[in-house]
């Protein structure tokens, strides 16, 4: 009888590890599910970020070669102008840019502005916008609004034409080639 004794045992032990073996079996299913829930929603989280969209794809891709003489060709037409390096502000309403043949302004419409976009002299900016005619009016419109003091009013009039700015894009990159001083 001592025999049976013995083996008695052994069949207790086997009967604790079946059980055993199908608790860390479904605990090893549970964990399989927690990870496939969270890759779903990694997956979810990259495909809503990756879609970016260029509202103003349709600009006219423009070389500073092509307005800084005579921007009259494109008077009207949305742009996009290639970096440029900005020269000076311009009170509050926008900037000049730095072009080879002198500066070029560039006005921040009133979108940019309640967005408060922030440009600082020796930044380089991308510019997308339409070509328009200055006028004394202008000026003075703005100057009324508070975004131009006297001095800078002159300034404004003496552009002959001048970016209206929709997009103003700052960048670390370098001018394109032959811009610039």
């Amino acid at each position: 009888m001592t025999e049976m004794a013995s083996r008695r045992g052994a069949v207790e032990l086997g009967t604790v590890l079946m059980i055993a073996a199908f608790a860390v079996f479904g605990g090893f299913i549970f964990w399989l599910n927690g990870q496939a829930v969270a890759e779903r929603a990694l997956d979810l989280v990259e495909d809503t970020t990756s879609t970016v969209v260029d509202e103003y794809a349709d600009a006219i891709p423009v070389g500073a070669a092509d307005i800084m003489l005579d921007a009259t060709p494109y008077l009207g037409q949305l742009i996009r102008l290639e970096p440029q390096a900005v020269a000076s502000l311009v009170g509050q309403q926008g900037l000049l840019l730095d072009l080879p043949a002198g500066p070029f302004l560039v006005s921040f419409s009133d979108e940019l502005l309640a967005a408060g976009v922030q440009v600082a002299v020796g930044d380089v900016v991308r510019v997308t916008g339409s070509i328009t005619t200055m006028t004394p009016e202008i000026a003075a419109a703005w100057q009324e609004a508070g975004r131009l003091s006297e001095g800078e009013r002159l300034v404004a009039e003496f552009a002959v034409h001048f970016i209206a700015a929709v997009e103003v894009d700052v960048s670390a990159a370098a001018p394109a080639a032959g811009a610039g001083a």
